[in-house]
């Protein structure tokens, strides 16, 4: 069965359009589907080469319900973040999806994120990519078994 991998961003796109250039290579055949908090963040992930996007808040909580992986800014499941383009609704949602959560984490004004080593942006998106390459090699559908991780 194919993988379906939903990459979620908001603001300007930047840090979704980064992880989908980087999972391309190594996706395997799987469904990458960019979901947009805003029509500018969806439209740079589509053109980053996602297979297909869409924005707005039922899209991202209909879509993250049929992924077996998430990932994107850890803001993405933190209500109210991202200038409030993340509503209480879609954070709620992506943390009740069944699929496999994986976080980029950014140090923001709201929030810090303690015992995190200060790095580069580029190095938190490589990992999140190394992670879901691993993800994607084991054996058995993600969402058996492995829902719980966030």
């Amino acid at each position: 069965m194919k993988k379906r991998i939903v990459i979620i961003d908001g603001m300007g796109g930047g840090i979704g359009a980064g992880l989908i250039e980087k999972i391309k290579p190594v996706a395997d055949g799987a469904e990458i589907i960019a979901l947009g908090a805003n029509a500018v963040a969806a439209e740079r992930m589509v053109k980053a080469g996602a297979g297909r996007g869409a924005s707005g808040e039922n899209a991202i909580m209909v879509s993250v319900a049929q992924a077996d992986f998430i990932l994107g800014p850890i803001g993405i499941v933190i209500g109210n973040s991202m200038l409030g383009e993340i509503t209480p609704a879609i954070a709620g949602a992506i943390l009740a999806a069944p699929g496999e959560r994986i976080l980029v984490p950014l140090q923001n004004e709201h929030f810090i994120l303690a015992g995190l080593e200060a790095r580069p942006l580029s190095y938190a998106i490589d990992r999140a990519v190394e992670l879901l390459e691993e993800r994607l090699s084991e054996n058995g559908p993600p969402r058996a078994g492995r829902s719980g991780r966030a």
